[in-house]
């Protein structure tokens, strides 16, 4: 019986290396399927492992391969913009900025982040760092530049609203359709093609053309679902009757009288066929062009801005690497490793959009500094239990740093009024820096040795009454009970009222006289005669104990 279930029987006790010999084949297959399973395990589940994988797939770019990528990037924004600068009303929208903070002397850095000039000179990146070495190095032209050159800023401003009073001028003068007026758009988009506006100013004039074509998009469909689902017209005359005459109504009228089978139906959804294709007329009105004209600048657009995202994105993932190695540096702070790298990839891509390429250095020595911002940032914002704004975390930094040194100089701790001289701040937010930098326990935090106490049986609740406060009270209202039952019942009643005992409040000689029918001066003697009894060493002894113990 146990041979049949593969059991071997022995006579006697067998030495180990024969037991070692007859399960080497099934510990190798143990093994390999052990192994196996970890390998598998190892490719598919751990997230670290899978995210750099992938990552390693994508090539490192040299210096020319980022100058190709940035140019495609440079290029989509410039299509970008010259479409929207057939849109009307998106170059008013920016002069109309413009002119406002020129008004105001505000900053021009709010519309405006750079100028996307196709004919600027690419400095070589070892020239650039010879001239910078030598002393030579202008920093105006290579350095990236704290704001924008107003004189250039003001130029280019002047060119587009040059370019716009002169295609408007066009417009009235010959209609949309004369080849002056498409000459003059054609250079009014050029004019605005230059700029490279802040995307609180840009996503603005994208959602407004992507707006309007989605609501032209509802009505559409909203006719055709009328027309051809409902009132079963075909559809190849639909569209046939409704391309290019999107915001002429005789095509449905005509359908109605026409005695076709569909045109009873047309009839009863007559009203809504006609509110949406008014809907649609208004947005061709209020914008001046044709549906056809709105649907191919929607189409351009889309095609230059995926333009855009594509290079943008094949920069960020060349550079994957770099927010890794820097992650690595701020490991153990209050952040797991991937939140690290996460952080680290938003600041890779805020610099993805504001790297310029023309200045002459690599993409990483840019883009370092934005990563590093955004993952200590992070750290500061995230990685402690009770968040601590960043500004405040600035500041005990500082104040940690300076504690550090001035213990080395002076071989004490600095007092508080020696740290605020040297941070010239007052002592009270010297002081709040210092409770901010405390560090929060957990209350599940072992105390002592064993694991069975936590902190959170050892941090007391003010809101309840000590054991050892509870014990006292009842025992000092036992003795004191005990103690007045030693007067007469006078006596004791008068202190009760006098000093609140067993009551909710205590009482004046009147008060107290009034109760008994006599004179204040007669309760103060009986009150008198009472504590006299109760100073007597006998009853004394026993209310003594518990001032000594308060």
């Amino acid at each position: 019986m146990f041979e049949e279930m593969s059991i071997t029987v022995y006579e006697q006790t067998p030495d180990p290396e024969s037991l070692g010999d007859a399960n080497t084949e099934d510990s190798s297959v143990d093994s390999g399927v052990i192994g196996g399973i970890e390998s598998v395990v190892g490719k598919t589940m751990d997230p670290v492992r899978m995210y750099m994988r992938e990552m390693g797939t994508v090539p490192l770019l040299t210096r020319e391969g980022e100058i190709v990528i940035a140019k495609r990037i440079e290029e989509g924004l410039r299509e970008t913009m010259s479409i929207l600068a057939r849109y009307p009303g998106n170059v008013e929208q920016v002069l109309a900025a413009y002119e406002q903070i020129v008004e105001e002397e505000g900053d021009l850095g709010l519309i405006l982040s750079g100028f996307l000039d196709p004919e600027d000179v690419i400095p070589d990146m070892s020239q650039v760092a010879e001239a910078k070495s030598s002393g030579s190095y202008e920093a105006s032209e290579h350095e990236e530049k704290k704001g924008l050159d107003l004189a250039l800023t003001h130029q280019r401003f002047k060119a587009l609203k040059k370019a716009q009073a002169k295609y408007e001028k066009a417009f009235e003068k010959s209609g949309r359709e004369d080849k002056a007026t498409i000459k003059s758009l054609d250079q009014l988009g050029e004019a605005f093609s230059l700029f490279k506006l802040v995307p609180a100013v840009m996503d603005p004039l994208l959602e407004e053309v992507r707006g309007d074509m989605q609501k032209i998009r509802q009505q559409e469909k909203t006719v055709r679902e009328l027309c051809v689902a409902r009132a079963g017209m075909p559809r190849d005359l639909f569209v046939s009757l409704y391309v290019g005459n999107e915001t002429d109504l005789t095509w449905l009228d005509a359908q109605i009288e026409a005695g076709e089978k569909w045109s009873e139906t047309l009839a009863k959804h007559r009203v809504s066929i006609r509110y949406a294709l008014k809907t649609i007329r208004r947005i061709s009105d209020r914008t001046g062009l044709s549906v056809a004209e709105i649907k191919d600048i929607n189409r351009r657009l889309f095609v230059a801005v995926g333009k855009t995202r594509s290079a943008k994105k094949d920069m960020i993932e060349a550079n994957l690497r770099l927010v890794i190695s820097i992650a690595k540096k701020y490991t153990n702070r209050g952040l797991h490793f991937l939140d690290l790298i996460q952080e680290g990839n938003i600041g890779l891509m805020k610099a993805v959009d504001k790297f310029e390429y023309r200045r002459g250095f690599k993409f990483s020595t840019y883009a370092t500094w934005w990563i590093r911002q955004a993952i200590t940032r992070s750290i500061s914002d995230l990685a402690r239990t009770i968040r601590v704004p960043v500004h405040m975390m600035e500041t005990v930094n500082k104040l940690n740093r300076l504690t550090r040194q001035m213990i080395q100089e002076l071989g004490r701790n600095p007092t508080i009024e020696e740290l605020s001289i040297k941070m010239d701040l007052p002592e009270d937010k010297v002081l709040k820096a210092l409770d901010v930098a405390k560090q929060p326990i957990s209350l599940e935090t072992p105390v002592g040795d064993d694991d069975d106490s936590t902190m959170w049986n050892l941090v007391s609740d003010t809101s309840v009454e000590s054991p050892m406060d509870h014990a006292t009270d009842e025992g000092l209202k036992e003795t004191t009970t005990s103690v007045l039952t030693a007067l007469t019942e006078r006596e004791a009643k008068v202190l009760r009222m006098r000093f609140g005992i067993d009551m909710n409040t205590d009482h004046t000689l009147e008060e107290v006289g009034r109760q008994f029918s006599v004179t204040r001066e007669r309760i103060r003697q009986i009150e008198a005669k009472a504590l006299r009894k109760l100073r007597h060493p006998a009853r004394s002894e026993q209310l003594r104990s518990f001032i000594d113990a308060n």
